[in-house]
């Protein structure tokens, strides 16, 4: 087998994972010798297991995270460059993997060891981090079956192989949903209204299937579900039977014919409750609160409140808007509906403010947003972001790379970043996940911390022809977003490698970083700094700046709205859906939006078909973190207000501090009391509040 290690470059022994070389026909081969070794090496550590640190823990955060990493870059390579034969691979492979991850999680040597640890007179001598160490390895032993004997740990384990199939197909199922779908236009009258990003990126599709006569002015222009697409024509297009079918196009994804995901759905949501009632729960939320902040009745409780302080706000952006497209002479104010909205709140925008989001794009071209937000990280964290393509393999040519360094010029991490939409082989959204997180116990040299390294990914509109990628306000905020769960990986000072970065900390808390950063998008020297038009290099112009500011809480009600039904339609369908009984997803999904949504959602409604978020990825009965951390992230920013936007030196003093709470300490010490020394005091939900507009802003004492 020696062999298979030396030609699998999955198997090779590398700083950065080679990806210029990694081939589908890597994966199963790759994968099953690993897991021999790791085998052999888990065997050795149950025989020979002492519960210290050293015999203890560090051989088997090694185990735990050469499994991590490598699956790590299979899953990601899954999400960045899918293929029918990546695809069958991971699905030959996966249930070896899931079995050996049970086989480490139900592990009754380690657990005992870690249970002495937890029992011994040592205790109280522990750093903080290293109990959370002991006591998440605990927990997810726990929740992980080890209690369980017998007939119960069998079928406990069987449910978490085919809930690991599931979740593979139900997001193989979404991206040949959106592969399938496109729309053909080639009169000019069907695509009016459309701005010229939008026109560009719709004949550049439609060169790609092919057509090459292709223009933007022309035509012909081939209109898809990736979100780029798809949003410009709900916003722009004039042609409201186009909106309509690609309104209902999209929220029927995966809902049909061999690639429908109801019936995964239902035995997934069937499986999680079978899985909690093995575990002793009442239901699956139950099960999932173990590992985050809130209890399932302050989940709801928050959202509810949320939810109540939205509704009257939303009812009034509704009227505004069927107001404004009356007074146009809209002949749809008699039927409006779903596909009306964002078209005619776009002209309400417009009108109201004197802002087109789309004459906007010149001002906000990547490499200027990236050099923003670059400036921002130096002033809040100081650390300084440096290009290095060239030092680590890429899978994509539009893909970067970059060093993070200290102020000394010390690299302290990395990171890839790949911001474009694919539709034929990406999957939709934006995120970040770790290649490797921080650790002094995998070093790669056995003598310093091995060093964090990121992927960010984004689905941003590509460049077209010799323009710059050419971005939104939202697809900015996007970008900060994901940028703060990055920091949150990348200036981990934590060097206990199971709870750095992101690891270890309380899900309903993860969130934190990522909406704390967003929240600089508004403010006013950073816009200056990120919003040069990308031919002329000119500032935005003061007054656009001000009629931005104006604009913020625009609809913040509605869409408050809208995301807490994703949130309220997760934590029911987790509490109290009952499968086989008299309700089914849809009745509770429809039910959940009659409190969320002013108009009724379409009874064909199928969204659920694509809520990739909690039925293939860890957000089951988990959505609401979402605002659980915007709390703490609101909170937190508005720290830094109190301290005032324009005093450089407190704010730098405030990035300072936040670095070294938030950032630094990872899941070392609990989120709550991170919070606590951050501010202070624990969180209040006021300055959320307050940055939807939803309760008066505060006045300055004079």
């Amino acid at each position: 087998m020696a062999s298979v290690a030396g030609e699998n470059p999955l198997l090779w022994s590398f700083t950065f994972p080679p990806y210029d070389l990694i081939q589908p026909k890597h994966v199963v081969p790759g994968i099953r010798q690993l897991l021999k070794q790791l085998e052999i090496e888990l065997a050795e550590l149950e025989r020979s297991v002492e519960p210290t640190w050293d015999k203890l823990v560090v051989p088997f955060e090694k185990i735990w995270d050469r499994l991590k990493v490598v699956w790590g870059i299979v899953n990601h390579l899954s999400a960045v460059k899918d293929s029918p034969e990546l695809r069958a691979a991971v699905e030959e492979v996966q249930p070896d993997k899931v079995q050996f991850q049970l086989r480490l999680s139900q592990s009754k040597p380690i657990y005992m060891s870690f249970k002495t640890i937890r029992e011994s007179s040592d205790w109280d001598t522990l750093s903080k981090a290293r109990k959370r160490v002991v006591e998440v390895q605990l927990k997810t032993a726990i929740l992980g079956g080890i209690s369980l004997e017998d007939d119960k740990r069998d079928r406990f384990n069987d449910i978490k192989q085919e809930l690991e199939k599931l979740g593979l197909k139900f997001e193989g199922n979404i991206l040949d949903a959106i592969k399938s779908y496109e729309k053909v236009l080639t009169d000019k009258k069907d695509v009016e209204g459309l701005p010229a990003t939008a026109l560009g990126l719709a004949a550049q599709m439609a060169v790609s299937k092919g057509l090459k006569e292709a223009a933007a002015e022309n035509g012909p222009w081939v209109i898809t579900l990736s979100p780029p697409s798809y949003r410009s024509v709900m916003q722009h297009a004039h042609n409201r039977s186009l909106r309509e079918e690609l309104y209902r196009a999209y929220m029927a994804r995966a809902s049909t014919g061999e690639i429908n995901n109801t019936p995964i759905i239902e035995q997934i949501l069937k499986l999680r409750l079978e899985m909690a009632k093995l575990l002793g729960y009442n239901n699956y939320a139950e099960l999932s609160m173990e590992m985050k902040m809130a209890t399932v009745d302050q989940a709801e409780k928050l959202v509810e409140e949320l939810r109540v302080a939205a509704w009257n706000a939303a009812l009034q952006d509704m009227e505004d808007i069927k107001n404004f497209a009356e007074g146009q002479g809209a002949k749809e104010v008699a039927d409006f509906n779903h596909w009306d909205i964002n078209f005619w709140g776009e002209r309400l925008r417009e009108s109201r403010y004197g802002i087109n989001e789309e004459e906007l794009r010149p001002f906000f071209s990547l490499p200027k947003v990236i050099d923003g937000l670059f400036d921002l990280a130096r002033t809040l964290f100081d650390i300084d972001i440096q290009p290095a393509d060239g030092e680590a393999p890429v899978w994509d040519i539009d893909v970067k790379f970059f060093c993070v360094n200290n102020s000394l010029g010390t690299p302290i991490a990395y990171f890839y970043l790949d911001p474009y939409s694919r539709p034929s082989n990406k999957r939709g959204g934006a995120w970040m996940d770790e290649v490797f997180g921080r650790s002094r116990a995998l070093s790669h040299d056995g003598k310093s911390i091995r060093l964090p390294v990121a992927h960010v990914v984004c689905n941003q509109t590509p460049p077209l022809g010799d323009k710059p990628s050419l971005m939104t306000l939202s697809e900015v905020k996007a970008i900060f977003h994901e940028f703060g769960h990055a920091f949150q990986l990348m200036l981990s000072q934590q060097d206990e490698g199971l709870v750095s970065g992101t690891r270890g900390i309380e899900w309903d808390a993860v969130e934190v970083a990522s909406q704390f950063m967003e929240n600089w998008c508004h403010q006013r020297d950073i816009l200056m700094t990120i919003a040069k038009h990308y031919e002329t290099g000119e500032n935005l112009p003061e007054e656009t700046h001000m009629k931005l500011l104006s604009a913020r809480t625009f609809r913040a009600g509605s869409e408050l709205l809208r995301q807490l039904r994703f949130a309220s339609v997760d934590l029911e369908l987790h509490s109290k859906y009952i499968p086989g009984g008299s309700e089914s997803i849809y009745d509770i999904d429809q039910r959940v939006g009659q409190r969320t949504h002013v108009i009724s959602l379409l009874p064909e409604d199928r969204f659920l078909c694509s809520f990739s978020h909690i039925f293939a990825d860890t957000y089951a009965a988990g959505y609401y973190s979402y605002w659980w951390a915007e709390v703490m992230s609101a909170d937190a920013f508005s720290a830094f207000e109190e301290v005032g936007l324009d005093n450089y030196k407190a704010i730098k003093e405030m990035g300072l501090k936040f670095r070294d709470t938030f950032l630094a300490e990872g899941g070392g010490r609990s989120p709550l009391e991170i919070f606590n020394d951050f501010r202070g005091r624990e969180p209040s939900p006021e300055p959320l509040l307050r940055s939807y507009g939803l309760i008066p802003p505060t006045v300055a004492a004079a």
